[in-house]
């Protein structure tokens, strides 16, 4: 009885999970240093609105590139 109860719990659970997609927003800018934005400490340049992004969601801090993803025009 305790696992129908369980089983039942745990698919109403996953169906309202199914309802709403992630909402994802990935930020790729040439020639952006780490801390030219405000969200990382830059008091001398204003970026309101990508502070506001970073203030409301998870920002990913540790990201490296491996190799090049721009090139010379």
């Amino acid at each position: 009885m305790r696992f129908l109860l369980l089983s039942l719990a745990l698919m109403a659970l996953s169906v309202n999970a199914a309802e709403r997609p992630p909402n994802i927003v990935l930020l790729l800018a040439d020639d952006l240093g780490y801390g030219e934005l405000g969200c990382q400490g830059n008091p001398e340049i204003p970026t309101p609105h990508i502070d506001s992004i970073a203030k409301n969601g998870v920002r990913f801090t540790q990201g490296y590139v491996t190799a090049a993803y721009c090139s010379a025009s």
